[in-house]
């Protein structure tokens, strides 16, 4: 897999693809409604991404960038399999991905200076706190908490966080957080649930993270995110996650698509055992109705972006 994400102009979202899904995207591009793709590492860096654009029939223009504006250059290839050859090497960092290429810088406006927030030093406290604790989560991206830093302070429908303001620290709390989850080493928790989940999503259990704000919503609209043949679901929501991150028990909601019982139980045997197969603690009494909940974590989620 490929440590990016890839978002197309049809707004789909492709987390570490293999090589051969970055070329089939680029093989489709052209038409109208998806005609570019935008390639990001992960985790998402400020300012360090990748582009596609494809008119039609005609050549693949990829544009780059690592820094600032002055580092934005762009060059054109005739094929989507010489394009997928050369972002798999940006992808993987290799050293002479981009040296073959025939590249010309982008022009560029500079970017404004942003002015410091002009706010209570308790406010900016609050403020700061509140984005520290949502990166904690793990499941927001860039725009997002940009988006948070923005609202988070606002009264009457005044901002009093601008819109670079607000991407400016957002930003800043990213890279801390990203240079934090650099020390971590091994499998976290986090990624073992990841794992457990995508291995019953493999067996017909729709399993979804930090699915909507409770369980009555998750309930009510787990069915719209299953395909057809799923057998039953299993997710946790986000007063889910902030339990677990704040040293509590994650809680999991589990059934069956029929409505039976039985269906419910042997889902929820399922999901005991697939979690506890990648060594998380698991607390269950065999209801259907009651939730499991996982136990002992240490919540360290890497952000993707």
């Amino acid at each position: 897999m490929l440590e990016i994400t890839v978002r197309t102009e049809r707004g789909e979202r492709y987390v570490r693809p293999v090589g051969g899904t970055l070329a089939w995207l680029l093989r489709g591009l052209g038409n109208d409604g998806n005609r570019f793709l935008v390639v990001r590492r992960v985790p998402d860096l400020p300012d360090e991404f990748a582009q596609v654009w494809r008119e039609g029939a005609g050549d693949f223009e990829l544009e780059h960038r690592n820094g600032g504006p002055e580092t934005h250059v762009r060059t054109r290839l005739g094929s989507a399999e010489s394009l997928a050859v050369a972002l798999t090497g940006w992808a993987r960092r290799d050293a002479d991905w981009a040296a073959e290429l025939e590249w010309e810088r982008v022009e560029l406006p500079p970017v404004p200076e942003v002015p410091p927030l002009d706010l209570p030093a308790e406010d900016v406290a609050a403020l700061e706190r509140r984005l520290r604790e949502t990166l904690r989560y793990g499941y927001v991206d860039r725009d997002e908490l940009a988006q948070i830093a923005q609202d988070h302070l606002i009264k009457d429908g005044e901002r009093p966080v601008s819109r670079p303001q607000a991407r400016a620290l957002a930003d800043r709390l990213w890279l801390e957080r990203v240079a934090e989850q650099a020390e971590w080493e091994g499998e976290t928790d986090p990624d073992r649930i990841e794992r457990a989940f995508w291995k019953l999503a493999f067996g017909g259990i729709t399993a979804r993270q930090h699915f909507t704000c409770c369980r009555n919503c998750g309930n009510a609209e787990i069915a719209g995110v299953s395909p057809p043949d799923a057998r039953g679901f299993v997710y946790f929501h986000q007063q889910s996650t902030e339990s677990a991150v704040a040293g509590g028990s994650l809680p999991l909601y589990f059934g069956g698509f029929d409505g039976s019982e039985e269906t419910a139980a042997a889902v929820g045997r399922e999901v005991v055992a697939a979690l506890t197969e990648v060594g998380l603690t698991v607390e269950w009494n065999g209801s259907p109705s009651a939730a499991i909940a996982v136990t002992g974590l240490d919540w360290r989620r890497r952000l993707v972006g």
